[in-house]
């Protein structure tokens, strides 16, 4: 039996990514989520974080999206997502940067403070 489902990942600029695969990991709101062959339907957003196919085969990191998986088939929605190997230090330093002064405002909501504490974390991990 086949236990490869259909992932597609869309950005408005192009398709970044359709292929088959085993698994996706996912940074959802709901917490880090993986996808297998006949995963309960759902439609989700994402948070900023990882995306993580086939065990580490390809990487995106993503700010926002959406998710909907039904009939083992995927699809990721993001204005925001730059595969992984493409993101330089110095990127990763200046989305960094940008990102520490956006928290240190004063009139930030707690949704907004949660969404970029997660994204310093994220972009922390990766330029290690």
């Amino acid at each position: 039996m086949d236990e490869n489902f259909n992932i597609e990942i869309v950005s408005p600029e192009k398709k970044l990514f359709a292929e088959k695969g085993k698994s996706i990991t996912i940074p959802s709101f709901e917490g880090e989520m993986t996808i297998l062959h006949d995963h309960i339907s759902i439609i989700t957003f994402l948070r900023p974080g990882i995306i993580n196919i086939n065990e580490n085969k390809k990487k995106y990191f993503v700010e926002e999206g959406t998710v909907e998986f039904s009939k083992n088939n995927l699809t990721i929605l993001s204005s925001t997502i730059i595969d992984l190997e493409s993101l330089s230090k110095d990127l990763i330093f200046s989305m960094l940067e940008d990102s520490k002064k956006e928290l240190n405002q004063e009139n930030l909501d707690d949704k907004k403070r949660y969404i970029i504490s997660h994204k310093i974390d994220c972009l922390s991990q990766i330029s290690l």
